[in-house]
């Protein structure tokens, strides 16, 4: 059909996606919001936790755009990279080792099979020791921007956290306006192993995985000396990914997150959903 566009759905970590080559610019930039919405609406549509398009830079192998299933335009997201990454290298698009264009600036990037291992933007704008209250809670927060921004809650019982609720609170606090952020909330296993469950915004909802929110939760644990790199992030659809970094006092150095990122099918869009 005339109007018909070729997608791939994947996921990292169970974090789901619909992934297009746009470089022919089949879908307009402006019409992309709007394409997010209706695409990643379940049910209704695909369904998925993002939209990804996959267009040409002068800078890197490839430039990727990236819409939350609400139509907004995030600046990075680390599972999203991965599984932009191993979608451009299975379109031929680039090498195993690639480079791509992000407004958080480029990020590398090195596919190994289902494996793929993300550069990530130098973290910024560290905020330690926030006092907040649910109302009903006194709350501990630490933020840092990996890329998108993250608010990290340290808890000692991960199952039990109402992290709707109190996501919902803290992602829309004026502490964090006017972007908003990201909520996550993690339990220390061991000096190298931590369990996250994250508030996302944009989706507005928990999900199964955030790989900005795994980088954010082990950075924050490593400067409060609670792991060491690499760390095994464990998330809540439990499935595993790995950080490295390279701490200087309050500096991180070589942020990298692992992780696999899997091809789940090919379709086309040709339908009422247009």
């Amino acid at each position: 059909m005339k109007n018909s566009i070729q997608f791939t759905k994947m996921h990292g970590s169970g974090n789901d996606f619909i992934l297009i080559d746009n470089r022919d610019r089949l879908i307009k930039h402006a019409d992309a919001p709007y394409k997010a919405r209706k695409w990643c609406r379940r049910r209704f549509g695909v369904g998925a936790d993002g939209f990804i398009l996959i267009e040409k830079s002068q800078k890197a192998d490839f430039k990727w755009y990236f819409f939350n299933a609400d139509g907004s335009e995030a600046e990075m997201c680390g599972n999203g990279g991965r599984c932009a990454a191993r979608f451009a290298f299975m379109k031929g698009i680039c090498g195993e080792k690639l480079s791509f264009e992000t407004i958080a600036g480029i990020i590398r990037a090195e596919v190994k099979d289902k494996l793929v291992k993300l550069e990530m933007t130098k973290p910024s704008d560290l905020r330690l020791d926030i006092n907040f209250s649910t109302g009903l809670e006194e709350l501990t927060i630490d933020y840092i921007n990996t890329g998108v921004p993250h608010a990290v809650v340290l808890t000692e019982d991960l199952d039990h956290v109402p992290v709707f609720e109190w996501g919902r609170l803290i992602r829309y606090d004026d502490l964090f306006a006017p972007e908003g952020t990201n909520v996550d909330f993690v339990q220390i296993k061991d000096e190298h192993h931590i369990l996250i469950r994250t508030y996302e915004r944009g989706v507005e909802d928990e999900t199964l995985a955030c790989g900005t929110g795994a980088v954010a939760s082990a950075l924050i644990a490593g400067l409060k000396g609670l792991v060491k790199s690499p760390v095994k992030v464990t998330t809540w659809g439990n499935e595993e990914l790995t950080i490295y970094f390279d701490l200087q006092g309050q500096e991180f150095r070589e942020v990298f997150l692992e992780g696999g990122a899997i091809h789940v099918y090919t379709g086309v869009l040709d339908g009422d959903v247009g």
